[in-house]
Parts: structure tokens; C-alpha cells; sequence
């Protein structure tokens, strides 16, 4: 994870809670857990999940092992819960943060309303993306909770800064920028990468980092993959419950052999680091990680357009995927896979000049402190 040096520890500083929905493998759960790791020898973390239990969660996600202590699940029901409203009181009375830290709508609603019962003296809330706003039902309650709790209002990037300031209407919108450990996230041996996850070296190979999940968009990659060469292959890291399907649908496709599920990878610059072009051709996006991560390694990417895509894909490398169609993706993975190696440093130039996760930390630093 995080590997940004942080200031001197100082326990005079204000204890900071983030409270998520569900802390699972996510590019939102990952930047929760490595401003986690930054910060905390700057001061108090902790890391509370709406949904799931502990146990469940370090066994599917080894990376939170190191944080164990710091981090608590309440198992909420995938109803409307009052019993998770008075559970979550209870553990801010006793955990006594200054700052309560949520992200996305149901962590808002609930870390709102437990912070008012609790006494918290501040809620801050960021959005990662805006795409749920197009159901009128969150819509209006993202609109009453903002209106009511009052929280101090962070979009992580530009595009979805403007989306939340159309549709909610704010006063104010403050955006900070996801960022990446750039020493982490670096360029480094193809062949020794691929040795390493056991992926063959003698062919070109695309990638894609994401939850096995409908609104990732898995099911038109693989179906690009029928227009590919044969000596093109294709690497997923991720797990989710689509992974069925998927598999089925590769055995339908006969590309089975070309299509490598790797599940939970936890050297995730090694994962990059082995790939030709990578491939994120979602329905719905915010700022995602994986991009950042991707390109930090000298990756060129392929990236539906949508959310931060704009903003976030170098236009010397990257593509933009426009219409959801596998012959028009064929054509921008073709187009990625022809880049030289020079390309690639330029690449990894463009996306640390967006912003780096010390950067990142640092303003959350800032607001939390504010």
C-alpha cells in the first residue's frame, strides 16, 4: 500500500474517523486505506464499514491486515437499519474522533446522523463519483442530507465536482485530486512481472484491474478479445460475483486460453508493470485508481469515456473509448498495443504531474485540521 513518509506523530492531533460502505477491494476502498496508512502516524485513523464483518474481510482482503485494530464492520443489513444508527453512535461516542470522514451516499446518511448524536464537531463527505445521482431517489436524498448535516463537501475530481454542483447544488465544493504513490507505482521489467503472476511472455497482453461487477463493462472486453490476434492475450484482476458468467462467456467466445483470471492480486505495480496496454472499459466511472496506477507504471490505457476520463488519460497514449461497441474497443486496443517504448515515459510523466498521494494527504491534512 501507502508509502509516503508522513510528519511526526502527535497525538495531540484530533482523531479522524472514515466510515465506508462496505470495505472491500475498490478503487474508493483503496484510496480510504492508503490515506489511512499516510496519515496515521500523523494522527488517530480509524476505518469503520457500514456492511460486513471483520473476520470476512480480512480473510478477502489481506492488505488490512496490518490495520486490524483500527478498523471495525457493523454488519449492517441491506435494509434500512436504526439498530446500525445506534451501533454506530455508540462506537464514535467511544472512539471520540473530532473529524468524521465519509464516502458516498450511505456512509453519508448514517455517518451523518451518528455524528450529530455523538457530538462530532465536523463531517466531511467525498464524492468519488456522480453517476448515482442519475436515480431521482438518491438524488433527493443526497440533496436532504446535505442540507440537513451540512457536511464539508470534497469531489476527487474536477468532472465530478461539476456534476455534484449541478445536480445537488452546493455553496461549496472543494476538489482534491486522488493520487497515486508515484514511488510505488513505477515502471519496472515486463518479463520479470509476468514470471512473477505466472502470465506467458511471449505475447502481447492487455489488462484490466477492476470488480467482477456488471458496471465494470468486462463482457464487451471479452468480446473484443474475438477480434484480437491469437498471440493477444488477456489479464483480470479482480474477483466479484460476475466471475461466473464471465468465465462462461469466454468458454462460449473459445478465447479460454487467452483470458487469464487472476482474482485478488496483491502486488498490484507488478500486475501493471507486466501489461502492454491496459483496459477499463466501464459504464460509470468517478476518478478511478486503477487509471492512475496503470499509466504511473508506463502503461498506455483504453478507458471508456466517462467520469474524469477527460482529464485523467494522457492524450499523447491513451484512447477513449466513445461508444460501446467491441469493434470500435477493437480498434483503440489495436491502436494502444502499436505504441514504442519511448511512449511510455511519457505516459508515466503525464499522470504524476496530475497529483501524487503525499499531495493527496496533504490536503486532506488541511481540511481536516481546518
Amino acid at each position: 500500500m501507502a508509502s509516503v513518509s508522513s510528519a511526526s506523530p502527535n497525538s495531540h492531533h484530533s482523531v479522524v474517523v472514515q466510515i465506508v460502505q462496505h470495505l472491500q477491494p475498490g478503487g474508493l476502498e483503496i484510496m480510504v486505506l492508503n490515506l489511512h496508512q499516510a496519515n496515521r502516524e500523523y494522527q488517530p485513523m480509524y476505518i469503520i464499514s457500514l456492511e460486513g464483518a471483520k473476520e470476512d474481510l480480512l480473510a478477502t482482503w489481506p492488505a488490512l491486515a496490518p490495520f486490524a485494530d483500527q478498523i471495525y464492520c457493523l454488519a449492517k443489513p441491506s435494509a434500512w437499519s436504526l439498530t446500525t444508527i445506534y451501533r454506530l453512535t455508540r462506537l464514535l461516542y467511544q472512539l471520540r474522533p473530532k473529524v468524521v470522514h465519509t464516502h458516498h451516499i450511505g456512509p453519508l446518511i448514517y455517518g451523518g446522523l451518528a455524528s450529530k448524536l455523538a457530538f462530532v464537531p465536523k463531517l466531511i463527505h467525498t464524492d468519488h463519483d456522480a453517476w448515482y445521482l442519475d436515480d431521482p431517489h438518491l438524488c433527493q436524498l443526497a440533496k436532504g442530507a446535505i442540507k440537513i448535516l451540512r457536511p464539508v463537501l470534497i469531489a476527487n475530481a474536477a468532472p465530478v465536482a461539476r456534476q455534484v454542483q449541478d445536480r445537488l447544488g452546493p455553496d461549496q465544493l472543494q476538489v482534491i485530486v486522488n493520487g497515486i504513490d508515484e514511488q510505488r507505482f513505477k515502471m519496472a521489467s515486463a518479463s520479470q512481472a509476468r514470471e512473477c503472476l505466472g502470465l506467458p511472455s511471449d505475447v502481447k497482453l492487455i489488462g484490466c484491474a477492476a470488480r467482477l461487477e456488471l458496471v465494470k463493462g468486462h463482457d464487451l472486453l471479452l468480446l473484443a478479445m474475438t477480434y484480437l490476434p491469437q498471440d493477444v492475450h488477456l489479464a483480470l484482476a479482480g474477483v466479484g460475483s460476475l466471475q461466473p458468467e464471465l468465465e462462461k462467456q469466454c468458454v462460449q467466445l473459445e478465447i479460454t486460453s487467452r483470458v487469464h483470471f487472476l482474482g485478488l492480486v496483491n502486488d498490484m505495480p507488478c500486475f501493471y508493470q507486466g501489461l502492454d496496454l491496459f483496459c477499463l472499459p466501464s459504464l460509470a466511472e468517478g476518478m478511478p485508481l486503477s487509471i492512475l496506477e496503470a499509466q504511473a507504471c508506463g502503461v498506455p490505457v483504453v478507458m471508456s469515456a466517462v467520469g474524469a476520463a477527460q482529464d485523467i488519460v494522457c492524450p499523447q497514449s491513451g484512447q477513449l473509448l466513445t461508444t460501446r461497441d467491441p469493434q470500435h474497443l477493437t480498434q483503440l486496443l489495436t491502436l494502444g498495443l502499436q505504441h514504442s517504448e519511448d511512449i511510455r515515459q511519457l505516459t508515466r510523466e503525464f499522470v504524476c504531474k496530475q497529483g501524487t498521494l503525499k499531495q493527496m494527504v496533504e490536503a486532506y491534512r488541511l481540511v481536516y485540521s481546518d
